[in-house]
């Protein structure tokens, strides 16, 4: 039996966000169907149970909601509904709560009408089904729309189009939706509503229309929905069929990149941490326990180099730049990417690249490669030189300056994924001295002109 909690009645929103806008507290998530088009990838479940970067869906998009500040998600169950409801009761008790729709069978507006209960007092809530996820920074311009509103891809591709649920605009509103309709433009399947659309699929229900798309057409036919389009650079993914699903995989999996990768992180740590990243997420590992584990191969990489091991260290070297990009990977699969998180992330990796270039002077200097004095000057030079590289990207960022053109600047190899790459290769030819030399020069490079293009380009214009 679906357990339920009563719903509250809540005070007016505050206007506390810029400009006044207000943001939802409650979502709604749409989990009924029966998924018959998936059958052949779940085995005859839920497709709400079925596992996307080795997260179930339902989870996935709970997570995603709860991580931008949502309070209350409500999950209407139907089919599997033993299942998912004991799975997703289990999500985050007393913030996230299974409702049944008795009439799942007649539609999605059916499904929502289960929400209305618990949504009645809500001013504005989200929106969303559980087969649509949505990367970083898709759904935030929805959130703060302040209004009725929905997020609409202009330039679907060709595929998307074909299945997607076509939406016609006009002057920024959405005024029909319709897999008939010839416009050009979909919704991404994430709506910001007000109570008054359970009339509207009422209305809609009486005309024999009981899906999503005919309840949120007949809202947007009297009320204004604002049509927010998709962040530049943003995803989304519908997954109806397994190919969308295998799809999906490959594109999600490439996603997990940074623009600000350099160019040995992007073609030759990435196609292997992100494998990997998927491969783990399912044991459900801590991002934090990844970012000690891959400073311990730092560390272990240093007492290699210390003792001239330069095979094995050259292979630990670079294993731990892998391992680097890891933890973040695991920490967006799993919607816990945090600001501590990535402190702690940082500082680890300052002290392993320390060790290393520790490590490195002492091998040099134990090899006849150079003086005491020129490994002391190498190795502290290397260390501050790596430090202020990676600091000053973070000061400009944080002061509101000019950002430098740092996709020319990684090309120089300067930071950290090219400055490991350096080492193991150095360490690989027994030339230790080599290491520390090429990161004095990479690092004091890209510091130089980092520095020159900031102070040259001024505040970052308003």
């Amino acid at each position: 039996m679906t357990e339920t909690v009563s719903p509250t009645t809540r005070p007016e929103l505050p206007f506390g966000e810029p400009g006044g806008l207000r943001r939802p507290r409650s979502a709604v998530v749409l989990a009924a169907g029966r998924s018959a088009r998936m059958a052949g990838a779940t085995r005859h479940g839920s497709k709400a149970l079925l596992r996307f970067g080795g997260v179930p869906l339902v989870e996935r998009v709970v997570r995603r909601l709860l991580a931008l500040g949502i309070d209350d998600v409500y999950v209407v169950v139907g089919a599997h509904v033993g299942p998912v409801t004991a799975f997703v009761n289990a999500i985050a008790p007393g913030r996230v709560q299974a409702i049944l729709a008795e009439d799942w069978r007649q539609g999605s507006g059916a499904s929502l009408a289960a929400a209305e209960l618990y949504l009645a007092e809500e001013p504005l809530f989200l929106c969303v089904t559980t087969d649509h996820l949505f990367g970083e920074g898709s759904l935030e311009p929805l959130l703060t729309a302040g209004r009725p509103a929905v997020l609409v891809d202009h330039a679907p591709s060709p595929a998307v189009w074909a299945e997607g649920t076509r939406v016609r605009l006009h002057e920024g509103r959405a005024v029909a939706f319709s897999k008939e309709l010839t416009d050009p433009a979909v919704d991404c399947g994430a709506f910001l509503l007000s109570p008054a659309v359970f009339e509207a699929q009422r209305v809609a229900a009486r005309e024999g229309d009981h899906s999503l798309a005919g309840a949120v057409s007949r809202f947007a036919a009297h009320r204004p929905l604002s049509a927010v389009p998709l962040p530049q650079g943003a995803w989304w993914f519908d997954l109806d069929t397994p190919a969308d699903v295998r799809s999906a995989r490959r594109a999600h999996r490439r996603s997990l990149a940074k623009a600000s990768d350099g160019p040995v992180a992007r073609y030759l740590n990435r196609p292997v941490s992100t494998r990997v990243s998927i491969t783990i997420v399912r044991l459900r590992p801590h991002p934090d326990l990844i970012s000690v584990i891959a400073f311990l191969f730092g560390v272990g990489a240093a007492a290699l180099l210390w003792t001239g091991m330069g095979l094995a260290a050259a292979i630990a070297v670079q294993l731990a730049s892998i391992v680097d990009g890891t933890d973040g990977e695991v920490a967006r699969l799993q919607n816990r990417a945090r600001a501590r998180g990535a402190l702690l992330d940082g500082v680890l990796d300052r002290l392993a690249d320390a060790a290393i270039a520790a490590g490195l002077a002492v091998w040099a200097l134990s090899a006849g490669h150079i003086s005491q004095t020129g490994a002391i000057v190498l190795a502290v030079a290397a260390t501050a030189l790596s430090l202020l590289s990676m600091a000053t990207k973070d000061r400009v960022s944080s002061l509101g300056l000019m950002a430098a053109p740092e996709g020319r600047l990684n090309l120089l190899l300067g930071g950290r994924d090219g400055r490991l790459l350096l080492v193991a290769l150095a360490a690989l030819v027994g030339k230790p001295h080599w290491a520390l030399a090429a990161i004095v020069g990479t690092c004091g490079l890209s510091l130089a002109l980092r520095l020159v293009f900031v102070l040259k380009a001024g505040p970052r214009p308003e």
